[in-house]
């Protein structure tokens, strides 16, 4: 059927000639028309290439360069649909396959990139969280909610807002830390202070942040002032691996897929220094069952030097550094809504995300695009995962005999910083 097409161009369809349960046409750059998978099908996708350059790209790097072609407007989903594209790929096993015979010069790529933003290297870990984190606290605020919280919020009903949703997940958090007002809490990669200001102001802790983030500690700093908690809250610019004390609870959200593959242990071990004896810490991170770690189109324009882990090698860390596992979960859909969330308002907002900087041209918002609509896809169909890990520092079981985590979020006042006590919840 492919035999008088191009080579690149025969490969694609190979490839998507693996698709059996849903829909996909595809239409050429000259206009003719290839079907693919179940045309009687509820889910139909059609794919408009626009450049013969995508072929050749595809067939040099994979998803490399089917990412880097989207970006140059060499194709498109008919109706803006990448999600539901990449969610069919997914499904169909079309991803696996194309990385079973990497191309030279994509491992070649891949390698070079790695090299040069390992993160084990300290200078290297600053410049990749700068890469990304560092864009502008102009250009988030146009797609996350007034929390300035950017991971997985936690949807307790379907028309929770994204505010709520993320209000939702530092609640879930205090409940399984187990907070009381006067403790002392450490968040290791703190953004834009969220998680503090939420445990400050109804739980009564005092809180030591970090970030590797410029535009972050800037901000943070300014929203813990405005909030009367700058006397309980303190954020450094400063990478775990320089930070020293000792604390009551430690949480890191996020964080943990920019540490690197060869750094697990040093994170593992600075988080049981960082913990007193019998102390409680949660780990909030991404995680795949996937043997690519990122993605090569990822790791070169959104999250340089990432590495996200596998489930096993968390618990294997956390266990070999002395610190015991006490409960674990998955909190895979609710960051799929959540970025359908960020992907709405980053929509909405498009032109003023625009009009803020010459370097937000069409390009960098196509890029941004794709990578919100991937990053759904992966969480709805693909391997994916986003874990909360509670664990204890010793061997002492000192959790009581908590029943469930995550009650509905109840209004609160905020706590009287000078006396550190806790408001009575009122009624929603």
């Amino acid at each position: 059927m492919f035999k008088n097409l191009p080579s690149g161009e025969r490969y694609l369809y190979r490839l998507f000639s693996l698709i059996e349960n849903g829909s996909l046409t595809v239409i050429n750059p000259e206009g003719k028309v290839f079907q693919f998978g179940d045309t009687n099908s509820a889910t139909s996708i059609k794919l408009n290439i626009r450049n013969p350059k995508t072929y050749d790209r595809v067939l040099s790097f994979g998803s490399l360069g089917f990412g880097e072609a989207y970006m140059e407007g060499w194709w498109d989903e008919e109706n803006d649909d990448v999600v539901g594209l990449l969610e069919l790929f997914h499904r169909e096993k079309v991803y696996e396959k194309a990385r079973e015979k990497p191309s030279l010069a994509l491992i070649i790529k891949v390698l070079s990139q790695r090299l040069s933003t390992v993160p084990t290297n300290l200078n290297n870990s600053r410049k990749n969280v700068q890469h990304h984190y560092d864009l502008g606290n102009d250009f988030y605020q146009h797609f996350l909610d007034s929390t300035w919280t950017y991971s997985c919020g936690y949807q307790q009903h379907p028309s929770d807002s994204l505010e709520k949703m993320q209000l939702q997940k530092y609640e879930l958090i205090c409940q399984k830390l187990g907070l009381k007002a006067g403790e002392s809490l450490v968040d290791v990669g703190c953004g834009w202070g969220g998680m503090l200001i939420y445990a400050a102001e109804h739980y009564g802790i005092t809180g030591t942040g970090i970030t590797l983030s410029v535009e972050q500690a800037k901000l943070a700093r300014k929203r813990i002032e405005e909030k009367g908690l700058s006397d309980r809250i303190t954020i450094a610019i400063t990478d775990y691996r320089e930070l020293t004390g000792k604390f009551d609870k430690f949480v890191s959200v996020g964080m943990f897929e920019h540490v690197g593959k060869g750094s697990f242990t040093t994170f593992m071990e600075k988080t049981r220094d960082f913990l007193k004896p019998d102390g409680i810490g949660l780990l909030h991170t991404i995680a795949t069952e996937s043997d690519e770690r990122n993605g090569p189109w990822v790791e070169k324009y959104i999250f340089p030097g990432g590495y996200l882990p596998k489930f096993y090698e968390l618990t294997t860390e956390l266990s070999q550094a002395k610190l015991m596992v006490a409960h674990c979960e998955n909190l895979k859909p609710h960051y799929a809504e959540t970025l359908h969330r960020w992907t709405e308002n980053f929509l909405k907002n498009k032109d003023k995300i625009s009009a803020l900087s010459d370097t937000y041209d069409e390009r960098f918002m196509r890029m941004w695009y794709l990578y919100l609509q991937s990053c759904e896809a992966s969480f709805n169909t693909g391997s994916l995962q986003v874990y909360q890990l509670l664990f204890i520092n010793g061997r002492e079981w000192n959790l009581g005999r908590p029943t469930s985590f995550g009650t509905p979020l109840k209004a609160r006042q905020s706590t009287n910083s000078s006396t550190g006590k806790l408001p009575e919840p009122v009624n929603s």
